[in-house]
């Protein structure tokens, strides 16, 4: 049985299953996918986006199902699709509506469920504590709704996908596990048993979040679940509400790229509040870069029993002036730059230089010996994991003025620096640690993907003090300082912006998604540090918001609702008000600042 192993990689094996004429899991390619955001009844324009994610090299396309006769209308687009030649599989995403799952079933090759509101809940109105009797009826509920719909997969053969939402988990569940992790496993488990039980194993599944962290904590935790049933169905990765440029990227692949990097995942989507099409090259990029670590030279390392990585919990260092410790992690950039948000430190040759105008010095591995001789309060170490031996740990142990760069050139750098950590924890050595890499891109994106795909994963294991990231290539200072302070964010460790929680859009989305974000984002984001939520509909929107400080969420055709976290302030404000109403909002709330 495949065993994860935290320092080489191999992926997680899972069971291949058919999905129209495509093949998922097992030895297959981890496959890309996109959704459509056309309005499902449309036709000839579903149609036309469909075929252009197709040609970006989309291999499974979603399309919104919010009733009987979009799940009717799905079959329209579908035989059109494969009368102009096309056999891309479809997918309904289905919410609330059991009954268009039935009809889709019958019209695509995969039905998404949402175990959250698959079936409404027995206790309408009630947010009161489940008991026992009440929690097993609603069970049964489910359980008569949902064995119909796998009888006509199994005519069919249909695949299912069983897609939990942290935005949409049920308040039954919420009641028994609370807002968590493992609420959200076994939401799955409950709908996946029966599926079991039934003998029905043509199901993908899937744990989506806006929180990184959350996100592959839940995956892992799944994955580890399953294990223990002895089940391995295949896996749909995803960030959800993930936003748009950089900040979607990077949170995707921070997100996707660590659950990739740990072996796990057999289908992928990148959710950004773009164009469905740009979505598969953002994917391709993050699968292809991960992926190709397989068959990497050993790293031999060994694991840190009491490192859990299921929690979030932040490896203890002593400070050394205003890194590790209780500090926020620092940035160090490579140049000087006209910055927009200042980096802490600057490398320069041989030296380090503070914004304070402070000078610290860079010694390398054979350098111990003449440590002493400087007296700087900060003295930066450059280090690989081949050169941590017992002497080294010996030495950091004996410090308090050290702070280690901490370098990988092996193929599997996250690996390589994965052992470093490891084996700090194994000492009992807190000397802080600077995550550094260099690339050599000349593309922004290539760099946003593959520097958020090395470097988030610590992050959010609670590995590293600070980044510094530098590029050999044609990309600027200020872009690739901005990649940095984006890791940081996404991963949950230091905010310096604000955050903008967007979803991707969709069928359900009542205005147009990418004008609203960019109006948004231009009234507010000089908020550092405010989260604000730019949701389509009100399937997630509560729920991915529940994070969020401020909420924006259609609730109708030209209609908007205001959120503060969770409680809806404001219903049905015309959209043309909408904005200044939010900024509004902000400000009664003092939340507000200007420029």
């Amino acid at each position: 049985m495949w065993q994860f192993d935290p320092f080489n990689y191999s992926r997680r094996p899972s069971k291949t299953i058919q999905i129209g004429s495509l093949l998922l899991g097992g030895s297959q390619p981890v496959r890309v996918q996109s959704m459509a955001n056309t309005d499902t009844n449309d036709t000839k324009n579903s149609v036309e986006q469909c075929i252009r994610i197709i040609k970006a090299s989309g291999e499974l396309v979603r399309f919104t199902t919010q009733g009987i006769k979009e799940a009717e209308n799905v079959k329209l687009i579908h035989d059109e699709l494969r009368k102009q030649g096309f056999q891309t599989p479809l997918v309904a995403d289905i919410h609330f509506n059991a009954n268009a799952a039935d009809v889709a079933a019958r019209n695509v090759e995969k039905v998404r469920i949402n175990p959250g509101n698959y079936v409404g809940s027995v206790k309408i109105g009630d947010t009161s504590d489940y008991t026992d009797e009440e929690f097993e009826l609603e069970y049964q509920k489910i359980r008569a709704r949902f064995i119909p719909f796998l009888n006509i997969c199994k005519e069919n053969n249909t695949t299912i996908r069983i897609g939990v939402n942290h935005g949409s988990l049920s308040e039954r569940m919420m009641n028994r596990y609370g807002d968590t992790s493992r609420g959200m496993v076994e939401s799955c488990l409950e709908f996946l048993l029966i599926c079991q039980e039934e003998n029905f194993d043509r199901v993908v599944i899937s744990m989506k979040t806006s929180n990184t962290v959350m996100m592959v904590q839940t995956v892992r935790l799944l994955v580890e679940t399953l294990k223990k049933l002895d089940l391995e169905f295949p896996i749909h990765l995803g960030v959800t509400e993930a936003g748009d440029g950089e900040d979607g990227r990077i949170k995707s692949a921070v997100g996707i790229g660590a659950l990739l990097a740990d072996g796990i995942g057999d289908t992928i989507r990148v959710s950004l509040s773009e164009e469905p099409e740009d979505e598969i090259p953002v994917g391709r990029l993050l699968v292809n870069y991960v992926t190709d670590k397989k068959n990497h030279a050993p790293i031999h390392g060994k694991i840190f029993e009491n490192h859990n990585r299921f929690e979030y919990n932040r490896r203890v260092t002593h400070a050394v002036q205003n890194i590790g410790g209780e500090h926020l992690p620092v940035v160090i950039a490579s140049t000087e730059g006209k910055y927009e948000l200042l980096p802490d430190y600057i490398i320069q040759g041989d030296r380090v230089f503070s914004r304070e105008g402070d000078t610290f010095p860079i010694f390398n591995i054979g350098d111990m010996n003449i440590i002493n001789q400087f007296s700087a309060k900060i003295k930066f170490l450059k280090l690989t994991y081949d050169n941590l031996t017992d002497e080294v740990l010996a030495f950091l142990k004996s410090r308090t003025d050290i702070v280690i760069l901490l370098h990988s050139q092996h193929k599997n750098s996250v690996g390589d620096q994965r052992a470093f950590f490891h084996a700090l924890l194994q000492a009992e050595c807190t000397t802080p640690v600077i995550l550094c890499r260099t690339y050599n891109e000349d593309e922004l994106q290539q760099l946003q993907i593959k520097s958020a795909a090395d470097l988030g994963v610590h992050f959010i294991d609670g590995f590293g003090d600070g980044i510094a990231l530098d590029n050999q290539g044609i990309i600027t200072p200020e872009q690739i300082n901005s990649v940095a302070f984006g890791i940081l964010q996404a991963s949950r460790v230091r905010v310096s912006k604000t955050e903008f929680i967007s979803c991707p859009s969709c069928g359900r989305t009542m205005f147009h998604l990418q004008t609203v974000v960019a109006q948004v984002k231009a009234r507010t984001s000089h908020l550092k540090g405010l989260k604000i939520g730019i949701m389509g509909c009100i399937v997630n929107g509560p729920g991915e918001m529940a994070d969020a400080d401020y909420g924006y969420v259609g609730a109708g055709k030209g209609k908007i609702s205001l959120y503060k976290r969770k409680q809806c302030i404001e219903k049905n404000i015309p959209e043309a008000e909408a904005v200044d109403k939010l900024v509004s909002l902000i400000k009664a709330n003092g939340d507000w600042h200007d420029e």
